[in-house]
């Protein structure tokens, strides 16, 4: 291997759990569930799913209400969110192993970078690709495209890191290997398809990941 692609949300610090939460306890304030279902559409791409859920339960009219106070809610909270296990030290061990490193989200880069910083994380990442930058974002794979063509490598020498299935869908449509690493939201929800799936990079050291990837492809080959 000579690459690794990370996701962000949900992947590096927990988001998706927090705005799932988010959105959860601002509809029961007017009486209105929120299913997992109905959140796991949106995550990894675009909350199009959200906003058409809340106008059929509340009405054209309730949508902006409705984000404002989930955002309010979220960023209530998000500043206590940490890093996920696991991560710095794949970071870490990449730049170690001479790996190159980017990184794809559907997210907006301010929000993207302004987190990288806050955490120090940053400097590890050689490209930067986020959703403001592609017309289509996840399940789309151009994110990912764009990310591999910056790092100059093939798309079956790297591998991407997700937690969800419309990420999962992005790097295995661009050609890549996919590990993926859900979180408290995703951890129930079904994959497509995957080369290897973990339930923390804690669990599995990176050299261990990348040695049952080629072990796997060896024996495709083969």
């Amino acid at each position: 291997m000579e690459a690794i692609v990370f996701d962000f949300d949900g992947l590096i610090i927990d988001t998706e759990t927090l705005w799932y939460n988010a959105f959860k306890e601002v509809l029961q304030g007017y009486e209105v569930e929120f299913p997992l279902e109905v959140f796991a559409k949106c995550v990894g791409t675009s909350d199009k799913a959200i906003h058409t859920y809340i106008e059929e339960k509340l009405g054209l009219e309730s949508i902006e209400t409705i984000l404002k106070l989930a955002r309010e809610n979220h960023r209530s909270k998000v500043e206590l969110l940490e890093i996920r296990d696991g991560v710095k030290e794949y970071l870490s061990d990449a730049k170690k192993m001479g790996l190159k490193i980017g990184l794809a989200s559907s997210s907006k880069r301010d929000w993207v970078e302004g987190f990288l910083n806050k955490l120090q994380l940053i400097d590890y990442f050689e490209t930067i690709h986020t959703g403001d930058q592609v017309e289509k974002v996840k399940p789309d794979p151009a994110l990912y495209i764009n990310a591999l063509h910056a790092l100059g490598v093939e798309p079956n020498k790297a591998i991407a890191f997700e937690d969800s299935a419309n990420g999962a869908r992005a790097a295995i449509a661009a050609g890549m290997n996919c590990v993926i690493v859900p979180n408290e939201v995703t951890k129930d929800l079904s994959f497509d398809h995957y080369h290897l799936r973990i339930r923390s990079m804690s669990e599995m050291s990176l050299a261990k990941v990348i040695e049952h990837i080629e072990k796997a492809a060896t024996v495709e080959e083969n």
